[in-house]
């Protein structure tokens, strides 16, 4: 079974997202929305080590699913909105036989 580019990306961003500290952060960045939030500051809401937030943010990064920019001295990590808004539309594209997702209740779907 071949696997095509965006079910890759999708295996990417999939994986990153299945650490804990790695969800928290990127949760922490879609609250934020486009103005996103500075390494320091994630780290002190977090409680983890500038270091290990630092390869977290590296693998959040390498799957595509968060962005970074320099202001001044720091460092501003964003969430990467399309690629969140891509890998959902990739998970329930075939959702509920065809239907609409928000048309079906959790009662219907059990």
């Amino acid at each position: 079974m071949e696997i095509d580019a965006t079910s890759q990306a999708t295996i990417r961003a999939l994986g990153a997202l299945a650490q804990e500290h790695r969800l928290a952060v990127f949760r922490l960045l879609v609250q934020a929305g486009p103005d996103g939030m500075a390494a320091g500051v994630l780290a002190d809401r977090l409680g983890v080590p500038a270091s290990s937030l630092s390869f977290h943010l590296a693998q959040l990064s390498n799957a595509g699913l968060v962005g970074q920019r320099r202001e001044s001295r720091s460092i501003i990590y964003t969430a990467d909105y399309a690629a969140m808004n891509g890998l959902i539309s990739f998970l329930t594209e075939n959702c509920c036989a065809g239907s609409s997702c928000a048309a079906i209740s959790e009662r219907d779907c059990a």
